[in-house]
């Protein structure tokens, strides 16, 4: 489906005017995202793509709507992952709460381009090579397929070949130097000074390159949906636009979410399915939509449900009191240890 070149113009400043407004009005001074503050922006970025959906179908015409909004879901979902990689990685190298919105606000950019760059490339892949679709399908059944039975093992930070390519190249300061991504470094006692790079932009490099390796599974899930890039692109950045307050708001529930990655398994599977079937039969999108909804809302609410109840159960055991020995021997009861 062919865009006009302002369509594209439009979307992307509207982009740059809403982040320019994040930075530059709303988070000028850097501070710790409050829950509250979280939510707000939340349902911000939720209302604003759900509006942008509307506008698609109200122009495009209803499938298209569909396949905006079921693309955005997918890419919204898929996202959380990144978020586990937030919590590991602003954890391992004790980023202060003020200043991680700062490295998410720039991760963001970093991830709009990449994310650009591989949807254009993609599209062109498929344009020119339909069998491409196939490749694309099984990938993600075979993605979701191990998903499903891969275990959690923990991620090291300290063995990402960015960071050790980085250490490298680049010189390195590791004070404590607020939101700065680089400092002028003093060299002995000479007065010289050279520019070095700060934890914060590690903590950057990170996050960008997760992202990126997120991508290569949620892309190729997009097209499974819809093949016009325009689609593909805005409902990739409104998920991605909406990821920051999503981290904020969710950060201390994040290891509750147990099952939901067999929900993202079965999503990857199911379009993986979808694509290898294109050619045979179409599943229609609305039912795409409610599928891949149902079983995201399934694995959230079973982990929520099942984490409370090991919560219960926790606090209970917790309650018994302990009893010393002479009260033992006072009740004349015997309990073996």
């Amino acid at each position: 489906m062919q865009h006009s070149i302002w369509t594209w113009v439009g979307f992307n400043a509207f982009v740059l005017l809403m982040l320019a407004l994040d930075l530059g009005v709303f988070h000028r001074k850097a501070h710790a995202v409050k829950p509250r503050e979280a939510a707000i922006w939340s349902v911000v970025w939720v209302v604003l793509a759900l509006l942008f959906g509307a506008g698609v179908a109200h122009f495009m015409g209803r499938q298209a709507g569909l396949e905006y909004v079921t693309g955005y879901l997918i890419e919204k979902a898929l996202s959380v992952d990144n978020l586990f990689v937030f919590v590991l990685v602003f954890s391992y190298f004790g980023v202060a709460p003020k200043n991680q919105h700062r490295v998410l606000f720039w991760g963001i950019i970093g991830a709009l381009v990449m994310r650009g760059a591989m949807i254009a490339a993609g599209a062109a892949l498929i344009q020119k090579f339909h069998w491409i679709i196939y490749v694309f399908g099984g990938f993600l059944v075979f993605t979701g397929v191990k998903m499903a039975f891969h275990d959690d093992d923990e991620i090291h930070p300290e063995r990402n070949p960015v960071l050790r390519l980085a250490s490298r190249f680049l010189p390195i300061d590791y004070g404590d130097h607020g939101e700065k991504f680089f400092v002028r470094q003093q060299l002995g006692t000479s007065g010289k000074t050279r520019r070095a790079a700060t934890i914060l932009f590690v903590v950057l490099l990170l996050i960008e390159t997760s992202d990126l390796l997120f991508a290569v599974d949620s892309i190729p899930a997009i097209f499974a949906v819809t093949r016009d890039p325009f689609l593909v692109y805005t409902s990739n950045i409104f998920a991605i636009l909406g990821l920051r307050s999503l981290y904020f708001l969710l950060a201390d529930l994040i290891g509750r979410l147990h099952y939901l990655k067999y929900g993202l398994s079965a999503v990857l599977a199911f379009v993986g399915v979808k694509m290898l079937l294109a050619d045979i039969y179409h599943i229609p999108i609305a039912l795409s939509l409610g599928i891949i909804a149902g079983l995201l809302t399934l694995s959230a609410l079973a982990s929520l449900v099942f984490t409370r109840g090991a919560e219960e159960g926790e606090e209970k055991t917790a309650e018994v009191p302990a009893v010393s020995d002479p009260e033992r021997e006072e009740a004349g009861g015997v309990v073996a240890d």
